[in-house]
């Protein structure tokens, strides 16, 4: 069995949401989590704080799930921190959900991280040497032991020395009993934004966050921005100077982010619309219906469907509590969630010669399962048009792209694709199609999935530190998720 597969490359896309002075501050990251729940669905947790005390709930699986009014009632506060998790860095188990709280010298603080750290092993073997003692195995407890290891008397000198050490894609919210402090990596890899509900400051992944909550949209966070709130207000800081070298995961806006959102200088929507346009342009097909794999390619295939001038319907239909099969991270849960997630509208398939748009293939083993079942509800023809280049290349920077050798358009051709999938043409969406439809901000984006050009460094080898012992008992608990 190879257990080194299941953890062969680093990352961790996740949603942070935070609050500063609001008498209803865990009732509001409880809905600000709801509307990031499409960031993870392993885990969720919130900390709130009275001034005086801080306390925490957090458990395995959706929000809904982990939390009840009791719970959210014993959690008193005018200050929260709520994070949704999707593992890949470490085990999928309780001691990795965050928000991380730990009791330290200058008093308690609590974490929550969207990314990934690529020196994460260098460091915390470093920290292992020095005497450090590790709780999890989440990447996210280097950055408490850094900023506990530092001589400095306060919370920003802290957080100023951390910076210093680690490397990498990260959006992080640290929160003490009295402050809130929100971090954006240099290059901007993830999004990360600032808002007001009521008169409270608000930090979120989305901005989809603050509309559930009316709030309003301030700004973006910008890369290598650090904004402390508290009862001065909002002050921002660059320890990085101000230079620009951005680093957008383009991925974001091709399918991680609601489509309601706006990141990277965009809203979503419109961005996938272009996308979709593009690809008719590039790859046209003379055929009868657009459709798309919901729900991230319905955009695209709204822009695909105005551009051809072909109708556009919907032929597969999605049941919404089955999860997103790409966040499974144990394989034979995604194949399962695709089988139960989509069933195709046999009436609106049958006899029709199909232009179907999905954002991406990754690995494949989701998309054939998906192509069979229109073949079996009587699908004439299948022509699936993908709005972005090949994944070719692994991601180190939070995105679940493991390794070339699960990556299908690393080892296959398109044709090769198009059969193995059994469809009657494919067509992806160029890279330089892809760029044109981000406008200004095209030179701005982290193409390295399609390209292999990675904006950061990295490790020869997965620069990851999960143990012997953690995968064993993640395959003796999973013993058919373990990637082969």
């Amino acid at each position: 069995m190879n257990l080194k597969a299941r953890y062969s490359g680093p990352r961790e896309a996740c949603g942070i949401f935070a609050i500063y002075g609001h008498p209803d501050a865990v009732r509001l990251t409880y809905l600000g989590l709801y509307a990031l729940q499409h960031r993870g669905q392993e885990s969720a947790g919130i900390v709130s704080s009275n001034r005086e005390l801080m306390m925490a709930h957090k458990g395995m699986g959706l929000v809904g799930d982990v939390f009840n009014r009791e719970m959210l009632s014993a959690l008193k506060g005018d200050i929260a921190l709520g994070h949704v998790r999707y593992s890949t860095s470490g085990s999928s188990v309780l001691k990795n959900a965050q928000p991380l709280m730990v009791d330290y010298s200058r008093g308690t603080i609590a974490i929550a991280h969207n990314g990934n750290l690529t020196n994460a092993r260098q460091l915390r073997q470093q920290l292992e040497a020095r005497g450090s003692i590790f709780q999890t195995t989440s990447d996210s407890e280097i950055i408490l032991h850094i900023m506990a290891g530092l001589k400095v008397s306060d919370e920003k000198d802290a957080v100023l020395g951390m910076l210093q050490e680690i490397k990498g894609a990260y959006c992080l919210a640290l929160m003490t009993k009295d402050e809130i402090i929100g971090i954006r990596d240099p290059n901007g890899f993830r999004p990360l934004c600032l808002g007001k509900a009521h008169g409270a400051y608000v930090l979120a992944s989305e901005s989809c966050a603050l509309d559930l909550l009316d709030a309003t949209f301030i700004r973006e966070v910008e890369p290598g921005e650090v904004v402390v709130i508290n009862s001065n207000g909002a002050e921002s800081f660059y320890p990085f100077g101000k230079s620009r070298r951005e680093s957008f995961c383009i991925f974001e806006h091709i399918y991680f982010a609601r489509p309601d959102s706006f990141i990277f200088g965009a809203n979503v929507h419109e961005v996938r619309k272009r996308l979709g346009a593009r690809l008719a342009r590039e790859h046209p097909v003379d055929a009868d219906l657009v459709i798309p794999v919901p729900d991230c390619a319905v955009s695209a295939a709204i822009g695909y469907a105005e551009e051809s001038g072909l109708p556009f319907d919907m032929g597969l239909t999605r049941n919404h509590y089955i999860g997103r099969t790409f966040l499974q991270p144990r394989q034979a849960i995604r194949d399962f969630g695709v089988k139960v997630k989509l069933n195709p509208v046999k009436e609106v398939i049958r006899g029709k010669r199909l232009v179907v748009v999905e954002d991406s293939i990754v690995r494949g083993t989701t998309t054939v399962l998906r192509m069979a079942s229109l073949r079996e509800a009587g699908a004439k023809e299948i022509h699936l048009r993908i709005s972005c280049p090949p994944h070719r290349f692994p991601c180190f920077y939070g995105i679940d792209f493991a390794t070339k050798k699960e990556l299908i358009g690393a080892n296959k051709s398109v044709e090769e694709i198009a059969r193995f999938l059994n469809i009657d043409s494919l067509g992806y969406l160029s890279k330089e199609g892809m760029l044109s439809c981000l406008d200004e901000e095209r030179g701005k984006f982290c193409t390295a999935c399609f390209d292999g050009k990675y904006p950061l460094p990295v490790e020869p080898a997965v620069d990851k530190y999960i143990t012997e012992t953690d995968r064993l008992q993640e395959y003796m608990r999973f013993p058919d998720s373990v990637v082969r």
